[in-house]
């Protein structure tokens, strides 16, 4: 697989006052915990240190809009990220799945005028995380 390139160079500003939740699911820990990391790791380089970040866990990429839903309505954050892996399987589980979080976390964004990082990845196969992963690193 081609490595991943931006084409669109962000200028990280000073967020240093901002105050984020991450909001993730527990399915493929491993692969959600490398996730976490990686935002956090994103959000230094806008001066958001780690006392300034809350994370949220759930069952799964499901439950994702619902605590989001939750947490923007609680006013005490300027964003939210989603976290979650979902893998395709032999059932329809993986469609649901998909659909539900991702117009679940528009539904948030759109209802509550919250922006919400979208670090939900839905694969077909689990030997696609590794570059997912490094992808969303960059």
């Amino acid at each position: 697989m081609s490595e991943y390139t931006h084409s669109i160079e962000w200028k990280p500003f000073d967020a240093s006052s901002y105050k984020i939740a991450i909001v993730s699911g527990q399915f493929n820990p491993d692969a959600c915990e490398s996730l976490i990391s990686a935002a956090q790791e994103k959000l230094s380089d806008y001066n958001i240190n780690k006392e300034s970040v809350d994370i949220f866990r759930v069952s799964g990429s499901a439950e994702l809009p619902v605590v989001l839903k939750k947490l923007a309505e609680t006013g005490k954050y300027d964003v939210l990220i989603a976290v979650g892996v979902i893998v395709r399987g032999a059932t329809v589980h993986f469609d649901y799945v998909a659909k539900m979080a991702t117009e679940g976390i528009l539904q948030v964004q759109m209802d509550l005028g919250i922006p919400i990082g979208f670090s939900v990845l839905m694969l077909e196969h689990h030997n696609q995380l590794a570059d997912r992963i490094r992808a969303v690193s960059y």
